[in-house]
């Protein structure tokens, strides 16, 4: 985010930390990008990320398929 951004009021990716059912912003913005999709993910429509991996996911199904494959690599 440039200082034209600031200025105009537009924002870019936000800087995410995820705790136990809640999230603080680090940098602001209007959105985070699926771990595993790359898709956007505007910050009012986050529902569901990974506190252990830091990672934030567009829907509950990626959720799973990620918790999935995590569980699968470590066997």
């Amino acid at each position: 985010m440039n200082r034209f951004d600031k200025m105009l009021g537009l924002k870019g990716e936000a800087k995410v930390h995820y705790l136990d059912g809640e999230y603080q912003i680090v940098e602001p913005g209007e959105y985070v990008r699926c771990a595993v999709s790359g898709q956007r993910i505007p910050l009012q429509d986050l529902r569901y990320w990974n506190v252990a991996r830091q990672e934030p996911y567009a829907s509950a199904q990626i959720s799973l398929q990620r918790y999935l494959e995590l569980r699968r690599s470590a066997e």
